[in-house]
Formats: C-alpha cells, structure tokens, sequence
C-alpha cells in the first residue's frame, strides 16, 4: 500500500475541499469516497430499491452497478454524475444505503485497492478507522451543526438547489445520528487521530493545519492544534 492521509468527519465538515488541496499541494491522488457511495445509492434508487430493501435485494443491484473515480469525477455505468449525486436526495440515500453490508463489502475493496496504485489523500466517515486504520497521518475534521448546515446550504444554493438552512440543520442531526448510531462502521473519531473544529475557521486555516501536521512540524504545533 502507498502512503495514505485518512480524513474522518461528519457532513459538512469541509472534508473534501481540504482532502483536495492536501492532494494537490502533496502531489496525491484525491479519493472522494463519499461521492462513491453516493453513486451507488443513486444507482439504487434508479433501481427502484427503497430504504427497506433487503440485503439480497441490494447485492443483486450492486452486482449490475459500476462506479468509477477518474481525475475527479464520478462515473456511474460510465455516466458523469458528478453533479447529480450532489443533490440533497442522493445525499440521504448515501447515509441509509452506506450502513448496509452489501454496500460497504462492494465498495472497500474499490477503496483499498487505489491505495495501491498512488498515495492518497482519502476522506469520508470510516477512512481512519476501518477502509485504512494503518493510514500514515489520520485526522477527523468536525464543525458545529449550525456551520455545517449554513455551508451546505450555500453550496446547495449555488448549484441552483432551493433549499432551507432550518431544514439542512435537520437533515444533518439526523444523518449524525445514522451516521454514529449504526453497527457497521459507525462514524467516531480513531484514537490516534488528530482533532480539528473548522467552525468559524477559513478553509486556508484548516488546509495549513492539516499540512502542518503531515509534515511533522513538531511536537509543540501539534499539541497547541489537538482539540481533546
């Protein structure tokens, strides 16, 4: 395996625009492993399958279902949705579909499997703690619910979505509550990863955090950022 920096946190957090500048700045490679689950759940729902579908059923759609990540973007059956799964919809189905079996078997080897190729830089929910516990540098990146849910919101708005903050605020207490709450690889912060609240911090602030710690700046630096 290449040389892996594993990011955790939950929706919102600013994972990915600080996985993609540490990629960029290190030389990585960029896994976004959230929109991979994100393809499959849509690929689910265009099946018909809904959140109670059982285990069979959805081992049998994810036998028909190809999604690949290629220089940033999203192929689904060689489809670009990388727009698509960005929705609020895909987004609540990523959260139900992600705690199943079936899914996160389908989808670890694919996740694994390009940390053989390049070094990575990799973030989702259980990168830390099970796709890759042996990771070279691991943080979990968090953010109070009320930012996170104002940063979506944003988001959502540029991309033409119509949205309400109140209602992104809900939606996110109850993908924290999947998200944690599940038996299978629930979200939770690894014991030797670093802690970083984003909340009311530019996301230059937290990108030179994160670059200060993977190149090792010393012992002082990093006890003045660990939030315990």
């Amino acid at each position: 395996m290449k040389k892996v920096i594993a990011i955790d946190g939950p929706s919102g957090a600013g994972k990915s625009t600080v996985a993609r500048l540490l990629a960029e700045e290190l030389g990585f490679q960029y896994l976004d492993t959230g929109a991979l689950y994100r393809a499959v759940a849509l690929n689910l729902v265009r099946m018909g399958l809904k959140e109670e579908a059982s285990d069979e059923e959805i081992s049998a759609g994810l036998k028909k279902t190809k999604v690949e990540f290629e220089n940033g973007r999203v192929l689904l059956q060689g489809e670009d949705v990388s727009e698509e799964i960005r929705s609020p919809l895909a987004g609540h189905y990523a959260s139900v579909f992600s705690a199943r079996g079936p899914v996160r078997t389908y989808l670890l080897k694919t996740q694994r499997d390009a940390a053989v190729k390049a070094d990575l830089v990799a973030e989702g929910r259980d990168m830390t703690t099970v796709v890759f516990p042996e990771a070279f540098k691991k943080f979990f990146l968090d953010a109070s619910p009320e930012e996170r849910a104002r940063r979506r919101t944003d988001e959502l708005m540029v991309k033409g979505f119509a949205v309400e903050q109140d209602r992104i605020l809900k939606e996110i207490a109850e993908r924290d509550a999947r998200d944690s709450g599940r038996q299978l690889a629930p979200l939770r912060r690894a014991d030797d990863a670093y802690y970083i609240d984003s909340t009311g911090l530019a996301k230059e602030e937290v990108f030179r955090r994160l670059l200060e710690f993977v190149k090792d700046a010393g012992e002082k630096s990093r006890l003045k950022y660990k939030q315990l």
